[in-house]
């Protein structure tokens, strides 16, 4: 199986209580990480992202511990890559942002788009275009290629400091339109519209869109996974997992992602690609760091 990453890098910085912080890789290749770790050495993952320069070698040697990756669409541009700042304080993690990077142009994913199953993470919610998603969509569709579009922090806006806030999209339903599975969780399908504010009234407006499957993830409550039919949608509530603790939830969406496209991709069936990425999601809460990517490397898809 071959499979592209598209979504924007970004340098994370956590800032703990006493004042002390750590820099390290993220954004997109999380995703990317997550997606090597469960496929196998005979397939492939083509991240697609640009880096500043500082990063790009960095990123590279990095992604030199899976062999797996190819890192042939993975460019560099002048000065710093996207910047998220995490402030722990009373045990919760706020973020910041700092744009440095312009968006994923289609001629640089072009190349990239004769694969198995193609995984879109908005990390920054310019990653890409609205015209170049429409661009990716045609390419795909003489082999009706699956598209997996999380949509992260497509519905969020910049303060002047850098915070972020949720804002409502007026051009959502096109977004969605004829993507095979669709990703949010709680707080961004209740936030994406204006007019639906209850999940079942949002499910009923992606229904015409051709979307197959709409993901919605609940954190340590699990996940929902509204299939779509001709009129309707079936409805698979996928139950939490206990976990003894919550060792860092970041990042834990964009390994569900990954682990929902590989599953689908393996399993052509949507209730066990989610049920697959919500085991690979509480692993992710449980262990830190490169541990995360170790873990899931483990599991099988048809367990």
């Amino acid at each position: 199986m071959k499979y592209t990453v598209i979504g924007h890098f970004a340098a994370d910085i956590r800032q703990y209580e006493d004042g002390s912080e750590h820099r390290t890789y993220g954004g997109i290749l999380t995703t990317v990480c997550a997606l090597a770790s469960l496929a196998g050495p005979q397939d492939a993952v083509y991240p697609v992202f640009g880096v500043g320069e500082r990063d790009y070698y960095g990123v590279k040697t990095a992604l030199a511990a899976y062999p797996n990756v190819d890192i042939a669409g993975i460019y560099s541009y002048p000065g710093e890559s996207n910047e998220v700042r995490y402030t722990l304080k009373d045990g919760m993690w706020t973020g910041r942002g700092k744009r440095n990077s312009d968006p994923i142009p289609f001629q640089r994913i072009e190349p990239f788009l004769n694969v198995n199953g193609v995984l879109i993470n908005m990390m920054s919610g310019f990653d890409i275009t609205i015209d170049t998603l429409d661009e990716i969509r045609m390419a795909v569709r003489p082999k009706a290629t699956p598209i997996h579009l999380d949509f992260h922090n497509l519905s969020l806006g910049f303060n002047p400091d850098g915070s972020r806030f949720r804002r409502p999209m007026s051009d959502w339903r096109r977004w969605c339109f004829m993507i095979n599975s669709v990703q949010m969780n709680d707080e961004e399908a209740a936030g994406l519209t204006f007019e639906y504010t209850e999940i079942d009234q949002l499910v009923r407006q992606i229904v015409p869109l051709m979307v197959q499957a709409f993901c919605v993830t609940h954190a340590e409550r699990g996940a929902t996974v509204y299939e779509v039919g001709h009129k309707s949608a079936t409805v698979h509530e996928i139950a939490g997992i206990p976990a003894a603790t919550a060792s860092d939830t970041i990042g834990c969406g964009d390994i569900f992602g990954a682990a929902f496209l590989f599953g689908y991709c393996a399993l052509k069936n949507y209730a066990d690609a989610g049920a697959f990425a919500n085991r690979a999601a509480s692993l992710c809460a449980q262990t830190n760091g490169d541990e995360r990517f170790s873990a899931i490397a483990q599991m099988k898809v048809s367990e």
